[in-house]
Order: structure tokens, then C-alpha cells, then sequence
């Protein structure tokens, strides 16, 4: 309705193509975000979404050059050090990945998206003890503040302990968590795609199959 309410308003395109990619609409997503960004050139926010929208429909390499362009306009951007360190890992870069995920961890001040993808990426490199060195911080840290369980949920996941990777993400699905709405796109969800739990919970949640 925003649209055609304004066909020339940016933020309305970037918002429905949350919608389409969650809802697996990905071709429809990228061309959303594309209109997004023709329309705001100049925002990082806009520009930052467009190359995680790639690599929500897996173009990591395309995602890689969109996300370096944006830090190329603004090294202090901590949304764009995720997404980049999120098609780093998918790509097996994990060096460089890691390096991301600290640098958009310091900016950000310790924001827990931040930190649980630094777990994940230590989880999926081998870096067992320090990823569970990163669960112990989360768990601490929601002691003092809000954390996502989603966050404790992928580092599980990284980890391979689908017991409480599930007992987190339903703890997440009872906390509303709005990272849950990627359930069925996110590369990082993908080894936990075959258990049936995985099933019910997006059933629950009303995401296609």
C-alpha cells in the first residue's frame, strides 16, 4: 500500500523484500532491493540489504563485491562487517570471515548479533572451545541485557548439537524473536533442514514449505 501510495519510496521496497525473501520469494526480493537502492543511492542501510539479500538467495560472490563497496564508503559501518563475514563463511573464507564479525562486534559494542555469527564462524572452523567460550559470553550477557536466542541457537547449531539448538530455537519462537522469520533462507540453518522439529517449527510459524 506504502508503494503505491509512493512508487518512488525506497524504504517501503526495502521492507517488502524482507517479506518476499523470508517467504522464499528470492527473485522478487533482489529486484526489490534493487529498486530500493536505484531509488537511494547513497544510503549504506539500503546498500548494506541489497548484498545481504544475495546472500540470502546464496550469491556469495556478488554478495562479497556489494558488501565491499559499502565498507570501500564507510569502514565503520557494522551492518555491512556482518553481512560481508556472513558470505565469507559460506564461501569457506573463515579467516577473513572471523575478522569481520570482530571488527562489526567492536563497533557495534558487543551488539549480540555480532557475537553469536563470531561463535558460529569459530563453530564451523573447528574452533570448538572458542565458540563455547562465546556461549558462556552470551549467557552471561543476558544476565545484563537483551539477547536474541536465536544467537545462542546458531552457535548450537555450528557446533552440530541439534538437542540444544532446538531448545533454543524454541525458546527464541516463544520470545518472538524476529530473526526467526530467516528460518527458511539463512545458509547457516541448513544442516538442521532435514529434522522434523525444523518442520514443525516453521509450520508453526507460518512459513511455506
Amino acid at each position: 500500500r506504502a508503494i503505491e501510495l509512493n512508487p518512488n519510496y525506497a524504504t517501503a521496497y526495502n521492507f517488502y523484500r524482507i517479506h518476499r525473501i523470508a517467504m522464499g520469494r528470492p527473485e522478487e526480493a533482489v529486484a526489490l532491493a534493487k529498486r530500493a537502492e536505484e531509488l537511494e543511492p547513497l544510503s549504506l542501510i539500503i546498500s548494506a540489504i541489497a548484498g545481504r539479500n544475495l546472500y540470502h538467495v546464496r550469491q556469495y560472490d556478488q554478495a562479497i563485491e556489494q558488501l565491499r563497496g559499502v565498507i570501500d564508503r564507510d569502514a565503520n559501518f557494522p551492518q555491512a562487517h556482518l553481512y560481508l563475514g556472513w558470505a565469507y563463511e559460506q564461501k569457506g573464507r573463515f579467516e577473513e570471515a572471523i575478522a569481520e564479525f570482530q571488527k562489526g562486534s567492536s563497533l557495534s559494542g558487543g551488539e549480540p548479533t555480532m557475537v553469536g555469527a563470531l561463535g558460529h564462524a569459530y563453530a564451523v572452523s573447528g574452533q570448538r572451545d572458542r565458540a563455547q567460550s562465546v556461549l558462556v559470553e552470551l549467557k552471561q550477557l543476558m544476565k545484563r541485557r537483551y539477547v536474541a536466542p536465536l544467537e545462542i541457537a546458531v552457535i548450537y547449531i555450528g557446533l552440530g548439537d541439534q538437542e540444544q539448538a532446538f531448545e533454543w530455537l524454541e525458546k527464541a519462537y516463544q520470545d518472538h524473536s524476529h530473526w526467526l522469520i530467516w528460518l527458511k533462507v539463512d545458509p547457516r540453518f541448513d544442516s538442521i533442514h532435514g529434522d522434523v522439529r525444523y518442520r514443525d517449527l516453521r509450520r508453526r510459524m507460518g512459513l511455506p514449505p
